[in-house]
């Protein structure tokens, strides 16, 4: 049976009902998009198959990448030119080992100790926002949004006075207004010039210290990184506020025991998979066999992330938001090589944003019923557009 896809979520706490369907088909279900026919990986073991194998590109200039089956017509000549030039260091989509030269010269600036550092700028940021915050605000742009701007900005070493033109680019951005990307790419392009000429201590500056890799590379690994990081925690953390505040009783397990908030995190991650397929598009090129399936080169593969998170064959009760469950193995980071490199980065940005929200506002409610709320669901990263609280 083939399937039409891309499907919409319709509730803001589970991924579209379709999915149940396609998990219990198969592990592997066929799909058709406007220019051809793609497979749908539905379960959690052949979700990690996938994403670790070296046999599958990433990479969206293989022939057959799904993306390119999106579109009803091919790119054209100037599409594509345009492409090409905003693609220059955009590593996560490439292929070993082009990719591991980046990933290798970064993964030292996301390990467990250089966040342990950064987690005193966290909180610092965490609560400027907070003391800021009101009555009656909403909770995205008040708090969600502002808090990883800040901290990108001290990751990348954004001086302080162009921290407000930066918040206000990466609010639009976040919010899906992509016509500040040209705007923001060209401010990047400015901080690292600005950097080549006397590197400081941070991201950028020890980048440009390695040689290696060229001017236009370190900016589009920044835009990257900043897109990247500040738009799923941007939108995580609403998302978590709301559901912990319509679960209360997994609200009190936490209050109860604070030391449960980096299981909690873990939990929300798989719970929402804000980021499903977009994130994993790749194609084929090899003939192989995945879930019992034939899969040729050349074939498009989407693995549906938020599918696998809640397959039952790898998470018990799945549907089921449960704060002490504390499983790692989802794969709201993706899996293998391509694994996000931030990842314990957005873990202490979680933790330490909603522990402390938390523990200073206990009163905090969500001030509209859940049916008022507008929700991102067309959107490439879900989320909700406004989230007004009070206490």
């Amino acid at each position: 049976m083939t399937h039409s896809f891309p499907v919409q979520r319709s509730c803001p706490f589970a991924p579209p009902d379709e999915y149940a369907t396609f998990r219990d088909e198969a592990p592997l279900v066929r799909a058709q998009l406007p220019g051809g026919k793609v497979w749908l990986v539905t379960r959690h073991a052949e979700a990690q198959q996938v994403l670790r194998d070296p046999g599958i590109s990433t990479n969206p200039m293989t022939p057959g990448h799904p993306n390119v089956m999106m579109e009803e017509e091919p790119p054209t000549p100037e599409q594509l030119a345009m492409f090409m030039e905003f693609a220059i260091g955009q590593f996560i989509d490439l292929d070993p080992p082009e990719h591991t030269r980046f990933r290798k010269l970064l993964i030292p600036e996301f390990s467990l100790r250089r966040v342990r550092d950064m987690r005193p700028g966290i909180q610092e940021a965490v609560d400027t926002f907070l003391s800021e915050m009101k009555p009656g605000d909403d909770l995205v742009q008040a708090f969600g949004l502002p808090v990883p701007s800040l901290v990108i900005c001290q990751l990348l070493g954004v001086p302080y006075e162009d921290r407000d033109f930066f918040h206000s680019r990466t609010r639009k951005l976040v919010m899906g207004d992509f016509t500040v990307l040209p705007e923001i790419r060209s401010y990047l392009d400015g901080l690292v010039t600005e950097a080549e000429k006397q590197p400081g201590d941070n991201l950028i500056g020890r980048v440009i210290k390695s040689e290696v890799l060229a001017h236009d590379e370190i900016v589009g690994a920044a835009v990257l990184l900043l897109i990247a990081g500040h738009e799923t925690t941007a939108n995580m953390i609403p998302l978590s506020v709301l559901s912990l505040v319509r679960n209360p009783d997994q609200l009190a397990l936490l209050r109860a025991d604070p030391s449960l908030w980096p299981q909690a995190v873990e939990e929300l991650l798989r719970y929402h998979s804000i980021v499903d397929w977009v994130a994993f598009d790749r194609v084929a090129t090899t003939d192989q066999e995945i879930g019992g399936v034939q899969v040729r080169a050349g074939e498009g593969i989407y693995v549906l992330g938020a599918s696998a998170n809640r397959d039952p064959r790898a998470f018990e009760n799945p549907d089921v938001l449960d704060v002490t469950r504390g499983d790692r193995h989802h794969v709201a980071f993706g899996y293998g090589v391509h694994q996000c490199l931030g990842q314990n980065l957005a873990r202490a940005e979680l933790e330490i944003a909603l522990r402390t929200l938390f523990e200073r506002i206990p009163g905090l409610t969500v001030t509209v019923p859940d049916e008022e709320l507008t929700f991102k669901y067309g959107a490439a990263v879900f989320g909700v557009e406004a989230l007004p609280v009070s206490w």
